[in-house]
């Protein structure tokens, strides 16, 4: 059995890095990385946990614990099961009428109608937060709208906006620089940092976009 990699990366944190392990499951790799999150969080030896695609960063209060944290977390993870993480689904109500909307059908050589069909009939696994605070990278994008960035990034992609990166979709929670492609708009608070949980969305939860609208 293989096991993931386990480093210090200061005097009080470590790192589980899994992206050696088989690539043929990034989902099953994440869930576990997901119910291996979990798990931590019900001790109360970390300042913070964060999980990252194909790794988990731990941030420990005491430095002392740093050695018998690097000793166990192998062990946890080979008894760990995927389905110990319960996770939560929102349905995220869609506008589709976003800026890019004709170029990503014109792409691929579809309609309007058949991109917003591919887009919002997956249930989407949410792999982790980065980028910006509640920016979800989402795993289950229809290959068919698998789309390059653009050339030439905008200054100011709008908060709210669905947009298609490459590979992936998302949810730009605030306005910010960006250079996925947007074909639609939600009017769902994504982060709020007065909240105790500031995240509308956590890594391991799944979602759906709703189509509310269509067309531009």
């Amino acid at each position: 059995m293989q096991n993931p990699h386990v480093y210090a990366l200061s005097n009080n944190s470590l790192l589980l890095d899994a992206s050696h392990l088989s690539t043929s499951g990034t989902l099953s790799i994440q869930k576990k990385i997901w119910s291996l999150a979990n798990h931590c969080k019900k001790d109360n030896s970390f300042i913070d946990i964060v999980p990252g695609m194909n790794s988990l960063t731990l941030y420990l209060k005491q430095d002392i614990e740093l050695a018998k944290w690097l000793e166990q977390l192998p062990a946890i993870w080979n008894n760990i099961k995927p389905n110990e993480f319960v996770a939560k689904h929102h349905k995220i109500k869609t506008h589709y009428n976003g800026a890019d909307l004709n170029y990503v059908a014109n792409f691929h050589s579809l309609s309007i109608d058949d991109v917003i069909n591919l887009h919002s009939e997956p249930q989407y696994a949410v792999l982790f937060l980065g980028f910006q605070p509640g920016f979800a990278y989402l795993n289950g994008l229809n290959k068919q709208l698998f789309t390059p960035r653009r050339s030439e990034p905008r200054l100011k992609v709008p908060k709210g906006s669905v947009a298609i990166g490459a590979d992936q979709t998302a949810i730009y929670p605030a306005d910010s620089p960006g250079g996925w492609h947007i074909i639609g708009q939600t009017d769902i608070p994504l982060f709020d940092a007065t909240q105790k949980s500031p995240c509308l969305i956590q890594p391991g939860d799944t979602l759906e976009f709703i189509p509310v609208s269509v067309g531009i």
